[in-house]
């Protein structure tokens, strides 16, 4: 028995591993059914899951930002999709800096955030996500001149955001 201890060692080991490579996908992805209380704006609601509130930031996606052109479409799109209904949101198990869960809201097997992009009042957020359906949807917008593309110069929100924060700074000094 003693002759075999090592390799009953490195098998446990083994047994662990293929444990946790099984249940990856169960542990970190998650879906929810969740009623949508809460459309803060474009890519970020707030879901109502066995009386508890999660606040939810829509992956693959950035929508323009409430006080810039189409954030007030953008919002309004989202919240005719979706609020005061029951949808399912599936998260990748990650939350981002400001604590919301990431991930994606269906209502009637319909994905908000491709709808979002395919109507042309998101970008594709290629920073964060490399889904070429989400890419192409984008592409297709653009060319099409839909929703946000039919701006001469259309300003990412990435971008409104650094420059509101620069403006600001400038501001306080």
């Amino acid at each position: 028995m003693l002759r075999f201890a090592p390799w009953l060692k490195n098998m446990k080991r083994l047994l662990f591993l293929l444990f946790c490579v099984c249940f990856y996908g169960f542990v970190f992805s998650q879906k929810i059914a969740a009623k949508v209380v809460g459309v803060k704006d474009g890519d970020t609601f707030v879901v109502l899951h066995e009386k508890k509130e999660i606040v939810v930031r829509l992956e693959h996606i950035d929508a323009p930002e409430k006080n810039q052109p189409f954030g007030t479409k953008a919002k309004q799109f989202a919240s005719d999709f979706c609020f005061g209904k029951t949808v399912v949101v599936i998260g990748n198990g990650k939350k981002d800096r400001n604590g919301r869960w990431i991930g994606e809201i269906f209502y009637k097997n319909q994905n908000l955030g491709k709808e979002l992009v395919r109507n042309g009042l998101a970008w594709h957020f290629k920073r964060y996500s490399k889904s070429e359906n989400y890419a192409d949807l984008e592409m297709e917008a653009r060319k099409k001149k839909r929703g946000l593309w039919q701006e001469k110069e259309p300003i990412a929100p990435w971008e409104w955001r650094k420059f509101k924060k620069r403006k600001f700074e400038i501001v306080r000094i």
